[in-house]
C-alpha cells in the first residue's frame, strides 16, 4: 500500500501544518512509513504552497510525487499548479468557496473556510480540512489524526481544533452518504 498526497494552498492557511499532521499520525499512529515534502514561496502569507506526503506500509525510496493519489487544494491556484498531474482515479478534495475545478468533473468538496468562519476559528480550516480528507479517503485512520492534532495545535487550543476536526470528519460521512444514496437512486429522506 502507497498513498501519495499533495496537498496545496497558499501561505497562512495551515498547509504544511495539514500534511504534517497527516505524515505523523500515518507514522506514529498508524505505524506506516512517511515522508513529507514542502514546498512554498518567498512570501510567508498569502504565496503559493504546497506539502507532498507520502505514505506506505513499506520503504518509501523517493519522497517527491510526481502524480498524487488524493490531491487536497485549498486555493484555485494550487489547483491550476497540480490538475495537470493528476491521473483518472486521483481523488480531488476542494474548499468549495476557494476553488472551481475547471479539468475534474467528479471531486468531493467543503467549505472549510466558511465552516471555520462560522465557527469562530478563522485560523481552523486546515483541521477542518484534514477531518474532511480521513472521511473521504480513509488513507490515515481518524483516532491517529485526533490524537495528531491535539498534540500539533498551540496548548489552550486543543478542544476547539478536535470540534473543527469532527466539523470535517462528519461532513465527509454526510457526503460519502449522500453520494451513496445518489448512486442507488434514492432521492429525499428513506424512512
Amino acid at each position: 500500500m502507497q498513498k501519495q498526497i499533495v496537498i496545496t494552498g497558499f501561505g497562512g492557511q495551515g498547509v504544511v501544518l495539514a500534511g504534517r499532521i497527516v505524515g505523523q499520525a500515518a507514522a506514529i499512529g498508524d505505524k506506516l512509513e512517511s515522508t513529507m515534502v514542502q514546498s512554498y514561496g518567498p512570501e510567508s502569507r498569502g504565496g503559493e504552497c504546497s506539502t507532498q506526503v507520502t505514505i506506505a506500509d513499506a520503504f518509501i525510496h523517493f519522497p517527491y510525487i510526481q502524480t498524487p493519489d488524493i490531491l487536497v487544494c485549498l486555493s484555485q491556484s494550487g489547483y491550476q499548479k497540480y490538475c495537470r498531474h493528476t491521473k483518472e482515479d486521483t481523488v480531488l478534495i476542494i474548499d468549495t468557496d476557494l476553488v472551481k475545478p475547471t479539468e475534474h468533473k467528479d471531486f468531493y468538496a467543503i467549505p472549510c473556510t466558511r465552516f471555520a468562519e462560522e465557527m469562530g476559528l478563522k485560523m481552523a480550516a486546515n483541521i477542518i480540512m484534514v477531518g474532511f480528507f480521513a472521511g473521504i479517503t480513509g488513507a490515515v485512520s481518524d483516532e491517529s489524526l485526533r490524537k495528531t492534532v491535539t498534540e500539533s495545535v498551540p496548548k489552550g487550543t486543543e478542544e476547539k481544533n478536535l470540534k473543527a476536526f469532527e466539523r470535517g470528519w462528519e461532513y465527509a460521512l454526510a457526503t460519502l452518504k449522500g453520494r451513496k444514496k445518489k448512486a442507488t437512486g434514492q432521492i429525499g429522506v428513506v424512512a
